[in-house]
């Protein structure tokens, strides 16, 4: 089993980010900015709806690969810590889906 975590995988783009290296492909993307990694997330999410309909498993885990981390590049991109997001997963743990949903008042309500 590998030793890897979603925290290194986060250190490991701020560095490259710190780095401004031109061969770092997360370099790159950090350097167009939140909207360039925002519509990447958003492609490689599209791409990981797509695998789970057909049922393929492989590019379904290729897929939420690539989600994960997009989604590291795009919280960097932004400002936003993963510290700051285990921390709101953390206080939503003891609750309802559901619950926690309600809590966000009428704007969240969805009916699926």
């Amino acid at each position: 089993m590998t030793d890897f975590t979603l925290e290194k995988l986060a250190a490991t783009i701020g560095a490259r980010a710190a780095s401004g290296d031109d061969n770092s492909y997360t370099a790159r993307l950090l350097g167009k900015g939140v909207a360039k990694c925002a519509q990447k997330l958003g492609e490689e999410a599209v791409e990981a709806a797509i695998a789970a309909v057909e049922r393929d498993n492989q590019a379904l885990t290729k897929e939420a690969a690539d989600v994960l981390y997009h989604l590291l590049v795009l919280l960097h991109a932004a400002g936003v810590s993963f510290d700051e997001v285990k921390a709101e997963l953390q206080s939503r743990t003891g609750q309802s889906g559901l619950d926690e949903k309600r809590s966000r008042g009428p704007t969240a309500d969805w009916k699926s």
